[in-house]
């Protein structure tokens, strides 16, 4: 393994999880899938496909790769990896088929990092797809769900629960407490509920709030910024935070998991975390030890109300939540975890 040359596919650029991972891996590239070309007149091209398909089987789901594949075959040439890894997904930028040809071309051996199935749920043809087309090309599956691992082994697809990781700052600056109880993330009608609960207390910062406005009232609407979060300005606010507080999307609560990136992030940087309640959490973590969990919203108005007169008992937890991703959570401890089971 420590000679094996890595490269890392790049599906979802957007998060650094990509960056981060091969950062871990030595003798490792690093290919953002979003920044290849275009396949020329590609909004046309989509268009026209997606017709015929739809004329072929109205059920179905197909989705034109938007990116050159002679571009990657290019990389790959130049690179010879022995190995790669897709973070997230493929689909959407190169067929799955022309990844497998290529690898079959060069004997690599082709892994996939699970990143965003749980954002299909709703979305079931294309979720098929993804499972039916993409995911069958792989030696091995990590995901970051275990309700999704087990899923995929019912399928008979090799999967591997690998849960998220964090990086920890060196130096971490904590001012003053700016906000009681800071959520971000992008607007969901789960979101909106339970945040209606504890509307006098909460900050909110993330996308699409502005386009449910008529769903929110005019106290928890006051209390919301519909701006996304990023990198320093993100660290910054989560730093700033008695309570940093995690409410997973409906379809994700729906399926019973829920173990997101923002939860390692905040813990990395030392805050207090408090969530829902899902199984994955209690096997990660020691529950009101290192992290704390809600199950509705009775008991998050319960919870927010005594951490917040608490001070002791907060940051006692949140100081054991740091040690907890210092001894286990690192995208080292991560990366290493994933190259021990390829």
């Amino acid at each position: 393994m420590d000679n094996q040359k890595t490269l890392i596919l790049d599906g979802i650029s957007g998060a650094t999880i990509g960056k981060d991972i091969q950062a871990c891996i030595e003798n490792s590239s690093y290919c953002d899938l979003a920044g290849l070309g275009n396949i020329p007149l590609y909004k046309a091209r989509s268009s026209w496909a997606k017709l015929k398909r739809k004329q072929a089987n109205k059920d179905s789901f197909y989705h034109l790769p938007k990116k050159q594949y002679r571009q990657l075959a290019s990389i790959i040439s130049k690179v010879k990896p022995d190995v790669v890894l897709v973070i997230g997904f493929i689909y959407r930028f190169i067929a799955p088929e022309q990844l497998k040809k290529l690898s079959q071309q060069h004997a690599i051996k082709l892994y996939l990092y699970d990143t965003d199935s749980c954002n299909l749920y709703s979305e079931r043809r294309e979720f098929m797809y993804f499972i039916e087309t993409e995911m069958q090309i792989y030696e091995r599956i990590f995901s970051f769900s275990r309700v999704v691992t087990d899923f995929l082994t019912r399928l008979k697809l090799d999967a591997v629960f690998a849960p998220f990781g964090a990086n920890l700052l060196e130096n971490i600056n904590r001012g003053k407490f700016e906000h009681d109880v800071f959520f971000v993330g992008s607007a969901d009608l789960r979101r909106i509920f339970m945040l209606e609960h504890i509307a006098e207390k909460v900050t909110v910062r993330g996308a699409r709030w502005s386009k449910n406005c008529g769903l929110i009232s005019s106290k928890l609407n006051s209390r919301v910024s519909d701006k996304p979060l990023w990198d320093e300005e993100l660290r910054q606010h989560l730093l700033g935070s008695k309570i940093v507080l995690n409410i997973t999307r409906g379809p994700f609560y729906a399926a019973e998991t829920g173990v997101n990136l923002r939860i390692f992030e905040a813990m990395a940087l030392g805050c207090f975390v408090l969530t829902d309640y899902c199984d994955e959490i209690a096997e990660l973590f020691e529950l009101g030890v290192e992290i704390e969990t809600f199950k509705g919203s009775e008991e998050l108005v319960q919870k927010v109300a005594y951490y917040l007169e608490n001070d002791e008992a907060r940051l006692a937890i949140a100081k054991r939540g740091y040690q907890k991703i210092l001894s286990h959570y690192t995208w080292k401890h991560r990366v290493n975890d994933m190259l021990a089971k390829m």
